[in-house]
This record gives C-alpha cells, sequence and structure tokens, in this order.
C-alpha cells in the first residue's frame, strides 16, 4: 500500500507509538504508587483495605475505559482516525496532570477520594479511544508484508511507557528522599505527563489521515452512517468482537497485567521484598523484554499470528503456580521456611469476616476476624482460616502459639485503632518467635533466579501482545474498525487486566493464600488459548481494505 503524501512510515509509527507510550506511563505511573496514593487519598481507610482500594481505584480508570472505546471509536469510523486520537490523548493528558494537583484526604478528606475517582473516570474513558487510534493508524499505513513488524513498535512502547516510569518514580525517591516523595514528590510524576503529551500531539498534527478512511470517504457510500448498528447490530461482525474478546484480549488483560504489574504487587506486598530490588529487577525484564516484541511481531509476518500469540499464552499457562511458588523461596526463604514449619491459622466465625474493601473510606472492619486476617495480609504473612463457633472471638494460631484477636465493634476510631495496634503487636512478637521475618532479607535473596523468573513472564508478554494489535486490526472491515477493535480490547484490558492486580491481592487478603489468587490470570488465559487455537482464524496477509 503506498504511503499518503506527506506522511512517512516513520511519522505515523513515531506519533502512534509516543501516543501509546503516554497511555502506559500513566498505567505504570498510577500502579507503582498504588501505595503513595492509598496513603494520600484514602487515609480513611485501615492499611490493608486502602491498599485494596488504591488498587480498585487503579482498576477504576480501566472500567471506563469500554465506555471511552464506544464514544471515540464511534467518532474515528465517522469522522476520521486522526480527529478521535488527537481528542482522546487531550482529554487523557489533562486528566493524568490534574491527579498531580489535586488536594489529598488530610486537605479535603472524603472529597478528596471523590476526586482523584472521577479523575481516574475521565482518563479511563479518554484512554478508550487512544489505543485503536494508534494501532489502526500505523496498520492502515503499513505495507501488508511488514504490517506484524511496523505494528509491534506500538506495543513495544508499553514496555518503554512502563521503563520510563519506574525510571521516574526512581529518579525522584532518589532525588528527594522518600519521606519528602510520598509527601509531595509524587505529584511530579503526574505534572511530567505533560511532556510527553506535547511529544505525542505535534507529532500527530503532522500527521495525514489514513489512506484506508480517506478513501473510504471519498466513495459514494462513505463512511458508517450508523456504527455501533453495523458494529453489534450485525451477526457477522459481532461474532468477530465476541471472537476478539475470548480468543485474545482476555489472555491479554491476564498475562500482561501479571507480568509487569501483579509480580511488582506480590513481590512488595506480599513477600515484603526491599522495593528497590524490586524496581531494579523490573527495569532489568522491561529493558530485555522490549525488543522481544518487535521480534514477535516480525516473526509474525512469517509464520503467522496464531502461532506466535499461542506460545506466549502456554508460557503463562505453564509458569504462572510453579514460577510464583519459586519466587518466594528465593525472594524470601525464611518466609517460605517459617510459613512450612509454623503454619499460621485463624479460626473465626464465618459470618465475622468480610472483604476489606471500601473506596470512599466509610467501611468499619473492626470485627475479631477482620482485624486478624487485616494484621496477617498487611503483614504478608500466609495463613488457612477455620471456622469458629458462631459469636467466637477470632484467635490466630501460629505454630504452637495462640494468640487472641479483638473485637473492637461499637469503639470509637481512636481505641478501635488502638486494640488494633495491641494485637498487631502481641501478633508481632509470636510471629518473630516463629521465625517469621519483617522483611525480606535482601542478602538473601537471589537476584539473578529471581530475575529470571520475572522475565519468563516479560517474554511470555511480548511474544502474546507483539502481534496481537495485528491479529486484531485484520479481523473487521474499514467500515467499523475502529470501534470494533476498541471495544474487545478495552474490555479485555480494562475489566480483565485493569482489575486483576485489585481481584488477585483481594483474594489472597481474604483467604490468606497468596497463590490462590493466581487462578484468576490462569482462567482468562486458558480461554483465550482454547478460543485462539480453535476458532481465531489466520489473518497474516489479509488485505485491510474491506
Amino acid at each position: 500500500m503506498a504511503e499518503p503524501k506527506g506522511s512517512s512510515m516513520g511519522l505515523v509509527v513515531g506519533a502512534s507509538a509516543a501516543a501509546s507510550a503516554f497511555e502506559w506511563y500513566d498505567f505504570y505511573i498510577f500502579g507503582t504508587l498504588a501505595p503513595v496514593i492509598s496513603a494520600q487519598f484514602f487515609a480513611g481507610l485501615p492499611p490493608t483495605a486502602g491498599y485494596i482500594a488504591a488498587l480498585a481505584l487503579f482498576g477504576t480508570g480501566f472500567a471506563f475505559r469500554p465506555l471511552g472505546a464506544l464514544i471515540f471509536g464511534r467518532l474515528g469510523d465517522q469522522v476520521g482516525r486522526k480527529s478521535a486520537f488527537l481528542i482522546t490523548v487531550l482529554m487523557m493528558g489533562a486528566a493524568t496532570f490534574a491527579i498531580g494537583l489535586l488536594p489529598t484526604y488530610k486537605q479535603l478528606g472524603v472529597t478528596a477520594s471523590v476526586l482523584v475517582v472521577l479523575a481516574r473516570i475521565v482518563q479511563g474513558t479518554a484512554l478508550g479511544g487512544v489505543y485503536g487510534g494508534a494501532a489502526i493508524s500505523v496498520a492502515e499505513h503499513a505495507p501488508a508484508k511488514s504490517r506484524g513488524y511496523l505494528g509491534a513498535f506500538v506495543q513495544t512502547s508499553a514496555p518503554i511507557g512502563l521503563l520510563v516510569a519506574l525510571l521516574m518514580v526512581l529518579f525522584l525517591r532518589t532525588l528527594l528522599g522518600s519521606a519528602a516523595f510520598e509527601e509531595w514528590g509524587w505529584r511530579l510524576c503526574f505534572l511530567a505527563s505533560a511532556g510527553l503529551l506535547a511529544i505525542s500531539v505535534f507529532m500527530r498534527l503532522k500527521m495525514t489521515e489514513s489512506p484506508l478512511f480517506a478513501k473510504l470517504e471519498g466513495e459514494e457510500k462513505g463512511p458508517a452512517k450508523s456504527v455501533y448498528a453495523e458494529t453489534f447490530g450485525s451477526w457477522k461482525n459481532l461474532k468477530l468482537v465476541f471472537l476478539a474478546f475470548f480468543s485474545m484480549m482476555c489472555a491479554q488483560g491476564a498475562v500482561f497485567y501479571t507480568a509487569f504489574f501483579y509480580v511488582q504487587v506480590f513481590l512488595e506486598k506480599s513477600l515484603k521484598l526491599d522495593p528497590a530490588i524490586t524496581v531494579g529487577l523490573l527495569m532489568a525484564v522491561v529493558a530485555l523484554s522490549a525488543p522481544v516484541f518487535v521480534v514477535a511481531g516480525c516473526l509474525s509476518d512469517r509464520i503467522g499470528r496464531k502461532p506466535v500469540m499461542l506460545a506466549g499464552m502456554l508460557i503463562s499457562l505453564v509458569a504462572y503456580f510453579p514460577a510464583f511458588h519459586a519466587m518466594q523461596s528465593v525472594a524470601n526463604p525464611a518466609l517460605a521456611a517459617a510459613a512450612k514449619a509454623s503454619p499460621v491459622v485463624v479460626s473465626a466465625d464465618p459470618l465475622d469476616c468480610a472483604t476489606q474493601f471500601d473506596p470512599i473510606g466509610k467501611g468499619q472492619f473492626r470485627s475479631s476476624c477482620n482485624i486478624a486476617t487485616g494484621f496477617l495480609a498487611n503483614a504478608g504473612v500466609p495463613y488457612t482460616r477455620r471456622d469458629a463457633p458462631a459469636g467466637a472471638v477470632a484467635h490466630v494460631a501460629i505454630g504452637s502459639t495462640i494468640v487472641p484477636s479483638v473485637d473492637a465493634i461499637g469503639l470509637s476510631a481512636p481505641d478501635a485503632k488502638a486494640v488494633a495496634a495491641a494485637f498487631g503487636a502481641r501478633a508481632k512478637v509470636a510471629l518473630a518467635s516463629a521465625g517469621y521475618p519483617d522483611r525480606a532479607d535482601s542478602a538473601a535473596v537471589d537476584r539473578l533466579a529471581l530475575f529470571g523468573l520475572m522475565l519468563i513472564f516479560g517474554v511470555s508478554a511480548a511474544l502474546l501482545y507483539g502481534p496481537l494489535s495485528t491479529a486484531a486490526i485484520e479481523l473487521f472491515p474499514t467500515r467499523i474498525r475502529y470501534t470494533a477493535l476498541s471495544v474487545p480490547y478495552h474490555v479485555g484490558v480494562g475489566w480483565v487486566g485493569g482489575f486483576l492486580p485489585f481481584t488477585v491481592f483481594a483474594i489472597v487478603a481474604s483467604t490468606g493464600d497468596m497463590f490462590a489468587g493466581l487462578w484468576y490470570p490462569f482462567v482468562f488465559t486458558a480461554i483465550s488459548f482454547v478460543a485462539t487455537l480453535l476458532f481465531l482464524p489466520e489473518t497474516r496477509g489479509r488485505s485491510l481494505d474491506f
């Protein structure tokens, strides 16, 4: 396909990749700063509930992506790829910048929590139109024989955005010190997004419209007049939307977010690894896996999209449980040994135990079960639950030592905090006596082995994600391509991926089993593997002009 006059392929790829990098920068900045966001905007919640609320807020932005996909997908299919893409990038940049200026819970109370939720909603809605515009712009300009290779550069912007985010956090923490960073320096991470926004907008303004959309405008029939009716009202097109979601997007949300976000949550929250070690290893994984995205895209131009994506899914399916168990052994061997020698059991009335999640700060998690399980989850201590008689006060068995919990229901906030702290102090003594470490011993961490385990998931994500956008674009006709691609992508990324960290950690906090939450990504990856293997057609070499 000939390139449109005045728009080089390099400019198209560069502008699209810059916008996508901006998207992923936002994703990882918010995810990386979940503990800081929790402290700044959910200070009214207990520590575990506040952390889960921050993760859920992270997911809230993704929850609204499908809405944005519907709004801006329609705009992109009717008015043009360039206009829709530009509007969404500007909206997203404004919302990200605004988060850096918001007052905190300490300043405005629950109002601050509401404001940050609203900012994430605006951000998520805008993000629903960014990816489709970036991926389609490249694919509709690219020659068919190198479509997978060129499209992979948009996908590669994901690890680049993550790497920039990690470097930004590391740089500011080092420059300002942890105390200043957590007090006000975190704002600079969001304010700095203005630079990425400016670059993306500048490059995008220099681009011409997609040649396929320009051709569509010149035809008598013109662009779709009723995008939703053509996309969702026609079974021929609707089944393609379902196919894209179940065959590729479920796994995309599960595999990518496990590899580049939940691993960090697991290492820092469950295994109590020094964040500096986690970030350093993650940056190395991101840097080393980035070229694999391009290799995967190039490989898909030679052997097909399906085999490459299936390989990525299969690696994750095989690795989820054994690799995470191995991470515990190499990152915090003392914790693994203590859990084996002196297992922790919480005995409680089942009706006394509630899931500790309340994003607006109104929850009162003061039952004896919630105080016990909240403390253990926040301390990264695995436990099992045992039912006790109705009305019984919960207690924690640490090996042969019994630590009674406390019931703070009906107490004032200061008194409830005091009795919970007293229980935590007693439990800490018992845990230390049983060999449970307060933090992972940095000297005992097998960094090379841990890096290798993390890299397995990085490579898996790259193999799946590298050809994914091209494979999805090749499924849909030009008239509805923006909408039909964006909706399943953002349901997969937004609902499966965006809520993965929150859901997995909430499962861990509820069950006490730090590996139980892995069933969430495993099931979604398995669904996609079967759907891709049995139902997804091979699209390599297919013309996009249909």
